[in-house]
């Protein structure tokens, strides 16, 4: 069996490794970090998964906040875009043959702002051109001449009808009620009366006559309206040529510009049509200064016409070179996909093309995506979106009420845009288990995971590149240089925050916050490095700012009224060692474990559970001590105790199974009758055969106990007891180093639950002999011999073999 170790000053100090003969007296002599530190792993995953342009070779970067996710992702992502070329240019444009669905232009980067003014300086040239075109003397002359054929053709129609009544004595009269055949007689019309004295067979004769030149003037006059809509076609072809020819030279010299893109060249032939086919649109005048300051007030008439000739440049990638790196802080639904917004006109909302808006998708495609997961999650229907435009590899820009059904109005339905980008998310490693767990599209999507650690290996490498990154953090935030005492420090403290001293902490926020504030002491100083001293000041500042609570319950258990002791033996108790977390800080303090134990059926209660306070790992913990209970003593007999456990004064929940050694050796105290030492403070955890385990938090645990034991006046025996596997996690204040220095207080390290019985009782465990028995006097002798007079205890008593409620 291995023996108790008391640790020695020795074994607890950090050793910061720094070569003196480096000759490193301050951060300046030190070349600052290239790359990364620590995060292997995760930067060969990001970079695998920039380099896969696979469907679903998305990245998930996990890490607690502070590791530097987002600074190596960017880097890495820097690197990647400059090697990849620039996306074109994204626009929408008025769609010609179906207005609610506007078109999309891919233009070459640079160039989308260029094609948009090239667009509004053509509208504004063919208002010139086109007004000038049909205000010529050569236009107005050929309509004219069109309009003047039209105008004589009813009269030459119409003529041969008037000369052939002419010739039977009748005259082609025009009334106010149109065109009426007469009798004549000598040229001139006959009066009603004497029409009315003429023989019946000639008044007959001549009604006759009039009534079928009447029809002959009636099925002339009826050919009228289609020669209107002949003079209409006629003035309408002059109109577009004319105009076709006005406009052609125009439109020539945008197609030369851009005669390798046939989009845009589709584009201007539809343009070019329209303008033709509607020239009275550029005839209208400009609007007025005075409705022109008038925000939001809506255009009507031709001139408002003129607003189909525009370009919205959705994405101008002009200052961007290689692929674009996009980071959306701000992920919503229209943030991220895209928005269509309105106007008012009129009392309702309108909107065209021109008011569609990019999202961070539209910026991202050809490039990056960076998004935080935590923020995406939060907004409704986000995530959706983004699987969904992940999937189909395009992006509708759509209202939110069109992708729910809840808006039953026509809408504009731009065309999609197809999607190249790859998403990068960030956040803590419980969402991205729980999204694999809950989300079935997820891992078909981000199938790459770089998982970022929170502490590294203290190798003499890795240390020398970490003191690198002091160095470039330095620089970066433009502090004071750190000499090589404040390089130590902050090396100690990195690997006290990792909770290991062979370990550094790669949470690299904390240590930016912790240099900037020793920076400030050391600025009111008036000092020009930040010195160890500096570091020390910044790291109590940090601890002041957060410790109320701490003293506080250091108060209440120098006033008595938290019951601790810290002198003396008492049976059957003990002190654990809990830690309490508040944001950042974490203290310990220690707790009073109690055990009793009377005549009963084997079960051990634990107050805290059956309280409903106790965690279900503290719960394992206890049913754990109570198996080894049972297995360790008496195997022969019936195990027939009752006892119960308890953390007093305890009013909030307990979990965690570091106290179950603590309340181990409080259960073998009750049992054996055997007092034990409130000088030392108990924490770990025991396994079935014994054997105690690492715990969490065993730094903050001994300086809590330490802090009440100086609290009261240090008597030299005061101490704690810890797992032998911990001890290369005690990372101690040096005030408690020199403590244990100069033989105040004591440390021990222990494997077994017999380490722990002796330290605290001052007496032999004891081990079984060769006839299978305890020592006599021994710890666990007297536990055995409790065990077996309270198993014939109950044997005398006939208790039945299962408890009762009320012994439950």
């Amino acid at each position: 069996m291995t023996a108790i170790r008391e640790l020695t000053g020795e074994d607890l100090r950090f050793d910061p490794g720094l070569d003196p003969g480096e000759g490193v007296r301050t951060t300046s002599d030190v070349p600052a970090l290239t790359g990364t530190v620590g995060q292997p792993r995760a930067e060969s995953a990001v970079a695998f998964g920039i380099g896969m342009v696979e469907d679903g070779y998305h990245v998930f970067a996990l890490g607690l906040p502070g590791t530097g996710k987002e600074s190596l992702i960017r880097a890495t992502l820097e690197r990647a875009a400059g090697a990849r070329p620039t996306p074109p240019d994204l626009c929408y444009v008025h769609n010609f043959d179906d207005p609610n669905r506007p078109r999309l232009l891919k233009l070459p980067h640079g160039t989308g702002v260029s094609f948009r003014n090239t667009m509004d300086e053509l509208v504004e040239e063919l208002r010139t051109v086109v007004a000038s075109a049909l205000e010529s003397e050569e236009y107005r002359t050929r309509q004219q001449v069109i309009n003047n054929e039209f105008k004589e053709r009813p009269d030459r129609e119409l003529r041969p009808i008037a000369e052939a009544a002419k010739a039977e004595g009748l005259a082609l009269l025009k009334t106010p009620v149109g065109l009426a055949f007469a009798p004549t007689k000598n040229g001139e019309v006959i009066a009603s009366e004497d029409f009315e004295q003429l023989p019946d067979p000639e008044q007959e004769r001549l009604e006759q006559r009039m009534d079928s030149y009447q029809e002959q003037v009636q099925k002339t006059l009826a050919k009228i309206p289609k020669w209107n809509r002949e003079r209409r076609d006629r003035l309408r072809e002059l109109t577009l040529e004319v105009t076709g020819t006005a406009v052609t030279t125009l439109f020539d010299e945008i197609r030369l510009r851009y005669q390798s893109h046939p989009e845009v060249l589709d584009y201007l032939t539809a343009v070019q049509q329209n303008v033709v086919e509607h020239p009275q649109d550029f005839l209208a005048p400009e609007p007025s200064l005075s409705a022109a300051l008038l925000e939001g007030t809506p255009q009507t008439g031709p001139a408002a016409s003129l607003h189909r000739f525009k370009v919205n440049v959705l994405v101008d990638h002009a200052d961007t070179a290689g692929a674009p790196i996009v980071e959306e802080d701000h992920p919503t639904y229209d943030n991220l996909v895209g928005r269509l917004e309105h106007r008012a006109q009129f009392g309702t909302l309108v909107t065209d093309f021109t008011l569609l808006g990019a999202g961070a998708l539209h910026r991202a495609n050809g490039g990056f995506l960076l998004l935080e997961a935590h923020r995406l999650l939060r907004t409704p229907y986000v995530w959706d979106a983004l699987k969904r435009a992940l999937q189909s590899r395009r992006v509708r820009v759509e209202s939110l009420g069109q992708v729910l059904g809840l808006v039953s109005t026509m809408s504009l339905e731009p065309e999609p845009v197809p999607l190249q980008v790859q998403v990068i998310l960030t956040g803590d490693p419980v969402l991205y288990y729980l999204l694999c767990h809950l989300d079935p599209d997820f891992e078909e999507l981000f199938k790459v995971a770089a998982d970022f650690d929170d502490r590294m290996d203290r190798t003499t490498e890795a240390q020398h590149r970490y003191v690198q990154l002091i160095a470039k953090l330095v620089v970066d935030k433009r502090l004071r240089p750190v000499d090589a005492s404040g390089i130590e420090r902050v090396l100690e403290h990195s690997a006290r925050l990792a909770g290991d001293r062979q370990k550094l902490t790669l949470r690299i926020a904390t240590i930016v916050d912790l240099l900037r504030e020793a920076n400030h002491v050391a600025a009111e100083a008036g000092a020009g490095t930040i010195t160890g001293s500096y570091v020390e000041q910044a790291i109590r500042a940090q601890i002041n700012r957060a410790d109320r609570l701490r003293d506080r319950i250091h108060e209440n258990i120098r006033r008595g009224q938290i019951m601790i002791d810290t002198d003396g033996a008492v049976t059957g108790q003990v002190n654990g060692v809990s830690v309490i977390s508040l944001g950042n800080f974490a203290f310990g303090h220690p707790s009073r474990i109690t055990a009793r134990v009377r005549v009963g059926h084997g079960k051990v209660i634990d107050i805290e559970r059956e309280a409903e306070l106790g965690g279900r790992i503290h719960s394992k913990g206890v049913l754990i001590l109570a198996s080894y209970l049972g297995a360790h003593y008496v195997p022969d007999h019936p195990l027939s105790l009752s006892a119960s456990l308890v953390f007093e004064q305890t009013y909030g929940g307990v979990e965690g199974d570091s106290a179950s050694l603590a309340e181990l050796l409080a259960l073998v105290s009750a049992i054996a009758d055997v007092p034990l030492r409130q000088d030392l403070a108990v924490t770990g955890s025991v396994n079935q055969h014994g054997r105690v385990q690492a715990v969490g938090g065993v730094t903050e645990k001994v300086e809590g106990f330490f802090d009440i034991c100086r609290m009261r006046g240090l008597t030299g025996t005061q101490g704690a007891i810890l797992p032998s596997a911990n001890v290369d996690h005690l990372v101690l204040r040096q005030e408690l180093l020199d403590a244990i220095a100069d033989g105040d207080f004591h440390l021990y390290a222990i494997d077994t639950v017999d380490h722990g019985i002796e330290l605290l009782t001052g007496m032999p465990a004891g081990s079984r002999g060769p006839r299978g028995q305890y020592p006599d006097g021994s710890v666990n002798g007297l536990v055995e011999e409790r065990l077996a007079r309270l198993a014939e205890v109950r044997r005398t008593f006939n208790l039945p073999s299962q408890p009762s409620e009320v012994g439950v």
